[in-house]
């Protein structure tokens, strides 16, 4: 029995209420979806409309940081010495290029000196802030600069313009003074943050330079101005289309600094320097002003600006003479015979007679022979600083003690650094019986009596730098002010002399008139420094006093130069002032390791420095042409005699002279070498 199949039929009403529910409820969504979409556009439209306006302006434009024009550095007659030039460079924006790789392949076929240096170009566009463009190359020659701009439009994010670099017109004549710039480092940041300050922006623009050194790093402040920006707009892949100049803020150049330095004297000075090393410096006797401060062998200071490369870098730092390094005011040296004024000016202090006659048999006897290079007989003090006689100022040293000849010196300027604006100096050294309990030998915090002689003439552990010398020369010719050398003149045309009066010297001034007239007789005939110290121009004359420093002990061996290394000769030293009869300009000359005698390689260097300055000057100028020049007089005796302690035995401190061209303690900034 088969079943019928059945058949239901739903009710017409139940299926339209289905319907209308699931209508409503689809019509209510979208209801609330366009509501809601109604209430956010309106937000967007009308409430927010200027915030999102401001951000799409943002994306529209953006605002480049542009570097501001360093300050110039000028000499005395407004000679630059350190400006800025106009340079062609490419760069590359890491945010509008499609690949960074591939962009920097296209620029190794324009330039291929930039393949050697990709990895540190990719360093620095890693490291540069958004949209901020980081230089490729720098220098472009013009060919370079077309070629970039040929293919500018396939190569998205670099661009090629004309900046200006920091530039030193005379190389290496003012290195070490005026200094550097360099590229701003770690550390840089790091003293910015260890201070608690707010690190400028500035620092993270890849074209910003830094003073690193000399007045560069002195002056930094002054120097380097306040940055601008350009507002340029761009499209969406970021590349600029136009600049908004009504936008842009143009950055406001660093001031100008002014020097009291002479760049025909400092170049001369260097030239005169040739391949010797030290330093040398020319003050102005009535106010202190720095004419000429120069450190030889040299450098060129422009191929630091955009970093040098360690196969330039490694032959001037491994160089024995120390190119990098600054003889003027860091390098240290005794000060051998050149100091020997001093000792006079302490005893006449002390009541001593400058007409007493102690006799010079040769050698001077305190436990031990301490020798004179020659037999000079009877004297007086003028006629001991003439002959730079060893036995009369040994003699005079010991009847005062170390602590008289130390005071004399620091009233003269040795053993201090000199606010001259700028860091680097050293102090160098003045012993006395106290300096010897805070530093014992060997425990022993006794000064011995064999430790004067060596003293009195400039030796043992004295040490002083140039800058000390042409001070204490300065204010010996000046014969009553305690002069203090300057070397910034003005900033932004302010005058940076306030305040600058000097102490009285706490000498009767005849004391020192007896210690010139003693000068005199050196440059004069017969005399340790006449036959290299003659000027050649009439009745202006030069005064001066010169010096040998033993850089070793000899031990009974000649100190003789001829055959020693280099670095085992004396240093050659000689102080000066001119003219005679008007003191107006002294000069100091260290030559490191030039051998034996102030008088052989110290006074010719002084000589043609000093010619210079005194022809500059046009009263002394004038002078000349008025009474004429002269001829160099013959002198039959002229010799080199100026000698110091030899065939001695070492004892106690006294006798070991020690390198002091440098001293131990923290070394000065150096360039440090390229990663």
């Amino acid at each position: 029995m088969s079943s019928e199949p059945s058949i239901f039929f739903s009710d017409v009403n139940e299926r339209q209420g289905s319907f209308l529910r699931r209508t409503f409820v689809v019509g209510g969504l979208t209801a609330i979806g366009v509501t809601a979409l109604t209430v956010r556009l309106a937000q967007l439209q009308v409430v927010q409309a200027q915030e999102y306006a401001t951000l799409a302006s943002q994306n529209q434009f953006n605002f480049r940081m542009v570097p501001p024009p360093r300050g110039r550095i000028l000499d005395r007659n407004g000679v630059v010495i350190a400006g800025n030039r106009p340079s062609f460079r490419v760069l590359v924006v890491r945010d509008e290029t499609k690949d960074l790789d591939q962009t920097l392949d296209l620029l190794g076929q324009l330039l291929p000196d930039t393949v050697d240096r990709r990895r540190s170009i990719i360093r620095d566009v890693n490291a540069a802030p958004r949209f901020a463009p980081v230089p490729v190359k720098t220098d472009l020659t013009w060919e370079e600069f077309a070629r970039v701009n040929l293919y500018a439009n396939e190569l998205p994010g670099v661009m090629a313009d004309m900046n200006e670099a920091r530039y030193y017109p005379f190389g290496g004549a003012f290195a070490h003074v005026v200094g550097y710039v360099a590229k701003p480092s770690d550390r840089d940041v790091q003293a910015y943050r260890d201070r608690n300050e707010e690190v400028p922006q500035l620092l993270y623009n890849p074209g910003f330079r830094i003073g690193r050194t000399g007045v560069e790093k002195a002056l930094e402040t002054d120097l380097r101005g306040v940055e601008g920006g350009n507002r340029v707009e761009v499209d969406a892949r970021g590349r600029v289309v136009a600049e908004d100049v009504g936008g842009s803020r143009p950055a406001v150049p660093g001031k100008d600094v002014v020097l009291t330095l002479d760049a025909d004297v400092q170049n001369r000075a260097l030239e005169v320097f040739g391949e010797e090393s030290g330093g040398a410096v020319v003050m102005d006797v009535r106010n202190g002003d720095i004419l000429c401060m120069v450190s030889a062998p040299s450098f060129d200071p422009n191929l630091f600006v955009n970093g040098i490369p360690s196969s330039m870098y490694r032959p001037l730092a491994d160089y024995e003479r120390r190119p990098l390094l600054d003889k003027a005011i860091y390098g240290t040296f005794a000060p051998g015979s050149t100091f020997k004024p001093v000792v006079g000016l302490a005893a006449l202090k002390r009541g001593a007679d400058p007409e007493r006659r102690i006799v010079c048999n040769g050698g001077y006897y305190l436990g031990r022979r301490f020798a004179c290079h020659a037999t000079h007989g009877s004297q007086n003090m003028r006629e001991a600083i003439k002959n730079s006689c060893n036995v009369y100022f040994m003699t005079l040293g010991v009847e005062m003690g170390p602590d008289a000849i130390a005071e004399a010196a620091r009233d003269m300027g040795f053993g201090q650094a000199f606010d001259i604006g700028i860091d680097g100096q050293r102090q160098g050294l003045v012993p006395d019986r106290d300096w010897r309990r805070r530093n014992p030998v060997r425990g022993d915090p006794m000064w011995y009596p064999g430790e004067t002689p060596s003293y009195s003439i400039g030796q043992g552990a004295l040490t002083a730098n140039a800058l000390q010398l042409a001070t204490f020369t300065a204010r010996l010719a000046n014969g009553r002010k305690a002069v203090m050398p300057r070397l910034i003149k003005s900033i932004d045309g302010v005058a940076q002399d306030r305040g600058r009066g000097f102490a009285d010297l706490p000498y009767d001034p005849a004391y020192l008139q007896i210690l010139r007239e003693g000068m005199e007789m050196v440059t004069d005939v017969g005399g340790t420094g006449f036959r290299n110290s003659q000027l050649g121009l009439g009745a202006v004359r030069m005064a001066g006093k010169t010096g040998t420093a033993q850089s070793r002990n000899y031990g009974s061996g000649s100190r003789k130069g001829a055959g020693r290394p280099w670095n085992q000769k004396d240093h050659n030293l000689f102080i000066a002032y001119a003219p005679i009869d008007n003191p107006r300009y002294a000069v100091s000359v260290i030559v490191q390791h030039g051998g034996m005698g102030g008088g052989t390689a110290g006074a010719p260097r002084a000589r043609e420095i000093m010619k210079v300055v005194l022809l500059k000057d046009d009263e002394i100028r004038a002078r000349i042409e008025r009474e004429g020049f002269a001829e160099t007089p013959d002198d039959p005796g002229a010799h080199e005699s100026d000698s110091l302690v030899q065939n001695a035995a070492p004892t106690q401190a006294a006798a070991s002279p020690q390198p002091a061209a440098e001293p131990a303690g923290p070394r000065p900034y150096l360039p440090e070498e390229p990663q």
